[in-house]
């Protein structure tokens, strides 16, 4: 596939709002809202909630157009929405990795409903996030305190009851991000997992919308953290949840085929949001390296280009592989949204993509820190701060390890049995 490498028109200016933003309203207040953990970015929130909910509706507009009088119509999807997201959400990390996670939208969830749900589900669910004054958040369920990376060991349940045509979900889900705003300061909604036959396996595990106000869910502890501390991370309990019949993404026939829309269409969230959480991760890094080469050229350590490796200090070496590690886990996200962008199966090159770019930005920021010495490790400046906060994404939307292995898996053509 050939990629193109002109930012479009329109990506361009939408990204010198974004940058103005994050100039703005994100950075200056990055140590205040850091120092203050859960305290909400409201001025960031006013500011992204109209640009947030036109970009919405603009897109339900566009899933309207192409139903075909209430059924699915598969039609080619080349856009440039993904690589629009990537610049959005590299700048927006850019200036506080912690304030972005407050991004008033469907996020996660979302993606979920996007990759599973039917179009009636998709414009029935989505449609809050595309109008009103006040700010809509959505979120994602699936870590449970015995199940993190092993998803078939989930225990939450999802129970239909015939005479009631509900399903009953029971359970506990950890570490879910923006999972308080969405369900107890807003209209939102969160995306939860749950097995609707233990036997199964992963065939029997769904993805259920649970909506804020429902009966029997209740937020419980919110995580301290220790990097990207703004944003929130909560527990979510389902005592006897109620949730409406169509309120499943997807059949709720259990399959064991890789072509159901049950537990593998669920994962198709993740070729989504993986791009995008290497885009944030890709902001952190640019942040700690843009400082370091600032402060840096104010005492005369310029790095010359043009110059033999071994003609080099060890500063200007550990430079240039700082930018060569951040340009490579860049061109990697923009290859994974641009093949989304054309409709192409991007699983491989999304995990290699959010693998790297979380690898990159971790080894920028801590030797940024390393490079800057004390005043780097101090709280006097933003260093340590973007450590802390590149370290999530080495962790979240897939670990590292679980990462390699889809991308071993994928390239070898191994299954899980064979390669775990």
């Amino acid at each position: 596939m050939a990629i193109s490498f002109e930012i479009p028109e329109h990506i361009i200016q939408q990204s010198q709002l974004v940058k103005w933003i994050a100039e703005s309203t994100m950075r200056p207040y990055a140590r205040q809202l850091d120092e203050n953990e859960h305290e909400r970015p409201t001025a960031f929130v006013e500011q992204m909630w109209p640009i947030l909910r036109d970009q919405q509706k603009a897109n339900l507009d566009k899933l309207k157009q192409t139903d075909n009088g209430g059924g699915e119509k598969k039609a080619k999807r080349t856009s440039t929405r993904m690589l629009g997201l990537l610049f959005q959400v590299e700048m927006l990390a850019w200036g506080d990795a912690g304030i972005y996670l407050c991004l008033p939208s469907p996020a996660l969830g979302g993606a979920a409903i996007e990759a599973v749900g039917t179009t009636e589900q998709k414009l029935r669910l989505l449609t809050r996030f595309a109008e009103g004054d006040k700010p809509v958040w959505g979120a994602m369920a699936i870590t449970e305190p015995g199940a993190g990376s092993d998803n078939s060991a989930m225990s939450t349940t999802a129970v239909f009851d015939e005479e009631t045509n509900e399903w009953v979900l029971n359970g506990e889900k950890i570490f879910i991000t923006s999972g308080k705003l969405a369900l107890e300061e807003s209209n939102g909604l969160v995306i939860v997992w749950a097995t609707v036959n233990k036997q199964a396996g992963r065939a029997g595990i769904k993805s259920f919308v649970v909506e804020a106000g429902t009966p029997g869910v209740s937020i419980g502890k919110v995580e301290i953290k220790h990097g990207i501390r703004t944003s929130d991370t909560a527990v979510v309990v389902l005592n006897n949840a109620r949730i409406p019949a169509d309120n499943i993404l997807g059949s709720a026939e259990v399959q064991a085929s890789k072509d159901s829309k049950g537990f593998q269409g669920a994962m198709a969230t993740f070729d989504a949001s993986r791009p995008l959480v290497a885009a944030s991760a890709l902001g952190v890094g640019r942040a700690a390296l843009e400082f370091l080469k600032d402060k840096l050229a104010e005492n005369g350590v310029e790095i010359p280009y043009d110059q033999p490796y071994h003609k080099l200090t060890a500063i200007q070496r550990d430079v240039l592989e700082m930018e060569r590690r951040w340009r490579a886990a860049y061109l990697l996200t923009l290859r994974s949204v641009a093949m989304m962008d054309e409709g192409q199966q991007n699983s491989l090159e999304a995990s290699m993509a959010k693998l790297q770019a979380g690898r990159a930005s971790n080894f920028v920021a801590q030797k940024a820190v390393e490079i800057l010495g004390t005043m780097g490790y101090s709280r006097e400046w933003l260093t340590e701060k973007w450590m802390r906060d590149s370290k999530i994404a080495q962790i979240y939307e897939g670990t590292d390890q679980i990462n390699t292995l889809i991308i071993a898996r994928r390239i070898l053509d191994y299954t899980r049995r064979e390669l775990a």
